[in-house]
């Protein structure tokens, strides 16, 4: 099913999760370990995420936030494939523009769609650290307004080359939101007209950054809705889990932390996760009692966290 499927036959709440594929050279069993942990919780669809040759952040034991460099992380559309076919879970792939030419774009729509994956989160992506030329025969989206188009001309049949017995592909496509703005963004003004952007060009819903304050996310919908953006905006959330985390993910995410937050772990740092799945529960709650279509939770490289959350959540 697509993710607006799901979000529009919902009785109750819906509990999504994303999870980061694991390290080059590690063991498919890593995936499976935290998929089993979240499967009892019934997510309508997992995400998984994608890397270009480029950064990604880690979650270290300790709840530190660890930017390292790999050439690529492997397996975002094999992994897709295990979880809906071993757990009968639909996947999002996550789909990047920077990294990727538009016809390696155009091939791993085609496999998605073979694998029978037809939910695609569209992302510019960081930039790479390593990027290999491109082709003089090849062209890449330079941003994800481009990618959602291509996508969408995709659902329409419309591929790079005219391709003998082509035939119109099924995706529904969603893309980020940023409460507190995109940090490469003049203003929340300008980020939020090229959200419509990526909206006209056939978005479906939107999934946003991590925020820790509420306030942020309600003023942010009403600031898309008054913009016209009329699709579903699913709040993204993070557990915080130690006193690292607090200097980690500001600097990684370009987030701001509310002062209670902060003020509350500098006063009891080794209750830090305490703290954070009370901090995030409170949340939960108060967006539920708002009536949010979904709350989407990062797990990244922990699951325990988040599992005793949601499980206060649906008792």
């Amino acid at each position: 099913m697509h993710v607006t499927d799901h979000l529009a036959k919902a009785r109750g709440p819906l509990y999504s999760f994303e999870i980061v594929p694991p390290p080059r050279g590690r063991s498919i069993k890593d995936i499976i370990d935290v998929v089993e942990k979240l499967q009892p919780l019934e997510p309508p669809w997992i995400d998984v995420t994608s890397h270009s040759s480029s950064a990604h952040y880690r979650e270290k034991h300790d709840g530190s936030i660890e930017r390292k460099t790999f050439r690529k992380r492997p397996g975002t559309l094999g992994i897709c494939g295990i979880i809906q076919n071993r757990f009968r879970i639909d996947t999002v792939a996550h789909i990047l523009c920077l990294g990727f030419s538009r016809e390696e774009t155009e091939d791993a729509l085609i496999e998605m769609n073979f694998l029978g994956i037809h939910n695609a989160l569209a992302l510019r992506g960081d930039a790479p650290n390593y990027q290999k030329p491109t082709r003089k025969d090849r062209t890449e989206n330079q941003y994800a307004c481009d990618l959602v188009q291509q996508i969408s001309d995709m659902k329409g049949g419309k591929f790079l080359e005219d391709l003998e017995g082509s035939q119109p592909l099924d995706y529904c496509v969603g893309i980020a939101g940023y409460p507190e703005k995109h940090f490469e963004a003049a203003s929340l003004k300008v980020d939020i007209q090229n959200l419509k952007k990526k909206v006209d060009a056939g978005a479906q819903y939107i999934v946003t950054q991590m925020f820790y304050d509420n306030d942020k996310y309600f003023r942010y919908v009403e600031a898309c809705r008054a913009a016209g953006i009329t699709v579903p905006i699913i709040p993204g959330l993070k557990i915080l889990r130690s006193a690292g985390q607090l200097k980690t993910l500001p600097k990684a995410f370009h987030i701001d932390l509310p002062d209670a937050l902060v003020d509350e772990v500098h006063e009891n740092p080794t209750h830090a996760a305490e703290i954070g799945k009370r901090w995030t529960l409170k949340q939960c709650e108060e967006l539920l009692n708002k009536g949010v279509p979904a709350l989407h939770y990062y797990v990244l490289n922990d699951s325990d966290h988040v599992v005793d959350v949601v499980k206060k959540l649906k008792k």
